[in-house]
């Protein structure tokens, strides 16, 4: 039978990461259970836990007129509740049984692991840091949250340790006799566990946005593409562990990732900008992921002045366009070819169309892996969810990911983790 483990959510930003943690609990092999708080719902939704885990989800005692938290206390081998914000951690240091989730908690007697997420001053606040002290006397395991960017734009501790951390550090639990809760220990030692990051000493090279090709000195051809996609693949591969150099195409700086020592930015405009640096450092890079939505033609001359509607015609001017280099393709075949290169499709149409082409690309391409998405009329693009078919070189389905765009980032960089070697699947 596999060990049940009962994923607490808490009501905090970092809810989105839970997914992570069910995705990677459930790829070792646990019974996952999520229990959100009713809070957390405003976040993350009941649909998306249910289809993640494959079980009802409930957040209240009485939702099923059933004692369902003496069922889930019963039956738990472990509870972690990721994340686990100063409210949460405050009504369980009191032993409230006020939702599902705590009541959950106060009823069982298994390990129970907790991951910190709150505002900087929250977390040093004395009255969260004696309940943490007065949970760890109790043998509740609690990994501190790390110093980052917060929810709320601020850089400090209380950014929630990465999901692979917390994964590992719940393995390590069911696998360990954990000490009795009434000796005043804290447990079995979960306080800095490192092991594993999938990506660790990895180098990505990431592109993102959407290039411009001038017209005249005032208008250009481009797209919609926001470069959110390819910033979060950024900001999950530093998350992961690597040193990741990130070439922009028109992205606003608010959603570049926090800067830091093993992150590089290089700022690009055009399809020729982004070929010049991507072709440049693919020697220093063991990973290329192709993210930004490049250019396919550009005007194949550039007028020196703006271009003036004239008077006398009601004529409008031609544009004459050429190709620019699939640098995708380029990239495949170079002699510093990386080991590892990911490309994203973007694609209109209904799902079958997408999928159609999409496998034709992949085929022609040469990637390792290709990312074929549907784009347009609110799919894709912007600040929306994502949705991808994963390819491989001879388009043949890989996996189907989708939710937000950290959300498919991450599940993204899995599977390159397990090209590379890194993580076994």
């Amino acid at each position: 039978m596999p060990a049940t483990v009962v994923l607490g959510v808490g009501a905090g930003i970092a809810a989105y990461k839970a997914a992570y943690l069910l995705r990677d609990l459930s790829k070792r092999g646990f019974d996952v259970h999520v229990v959100p708080t009713p809070a957390s719902l405003a976040f993350v939704g009941t649909a998306t836990w249910q289809a993640l885990s494959q079980h009802p989800v409930h957040t209240g005692v009485f939702d099923t007129g059933d004692a369902d938290h003496v069922e889930l206390a019963r039956r738990a081998d472990l509870i972690v509740i990721s994340p686990a914000t100063a409210d949460l951690i405050a009504r369980l240091r009191i032993g409230a049984a006020d939702d599902l989730l705590t009541t959950t908690v106060l009823a069982s007697s298994c390990p129970v692991l907790l991951a910190p997420a709150m505002h900087t001053a929250m977390w040093a606040n004395p009255a969260t840091q004696d309940n943490i002290k007065q949970l760890r006397q109790r043998g509740i395991h609690i990994l501190d949250p790390e110093v980052g960017a917060l929810g709320s734009g601020d850089v400090g501790k209380g950014r929630m340790v990465e999901p692979h951390v917390i994964a590992e550090a719940a393995a390590s639990i069911l696998k360990c006799s954990h000490v009795s809760p009434n000796d005043g220990s804290q447990g079995f030692d979960v306080s800095t566990p490192r092991l594993g990051a999938p990506l660790d000493g990895q180098r990505l090279l990431v592109t993102a946005g959407g290039t411009r090709e001038a017209i005249d000195p005032v208008r250009f051809i481009g797209n919609t593409s926001s470069g959110r996609q390819g910033c979060a693949i950024a900001q999950a591969g530093l998350e992961m562990g690597a040193s990741v150099t990130l070439i922009t195409a028109n992205i606003s700086p608010a959603l570049l990732p926090v800067p830091q020592e093993r992150l590089t930015i290089i700022e690009a405009v055009t399809a020729a900008d982004v070929e010049r640096e991507t072709l440049s450092r693919l020697d220093g890079h063991d990973v290329l992921i192709m993210a930004a939505a490049v250019a396919d033609f550009r005007p194949s001359v550039v007028a020196a002045s703006k271009i003036k509607k004239d008077p006398a015609t009601l004529d409008a001017p031609t544009i004459v366009l050429e190709r620019t280099t699939d640098i995708l393709a380029a990239a495949t075949t170079h002699p510093h070819r990386p080991p590892v290169i990911v490309g994203f499709a973007a694609e209109t149409g209904d799902a079958e169309t997408v999928r159609a082409l999409g496998a034709d690309k992949a085929r022609r391409k040469g990637a390792d892996l290709l990312a074929v998405n549907r784009v347009g009329d609110g799919h894709g693009f912007g600040d929306v969810p994502n949705s991808v078919d994963l390819l491989n070189a001879q388009g043949e389905y890989v996996d189907h990911i989708e939710g937000e765009k950290e959300l498919v980032a991450r599940a993204l960089l899995e599977h390159v983790a397990t090209l590379l070697g890194t993580i076994a699947r």
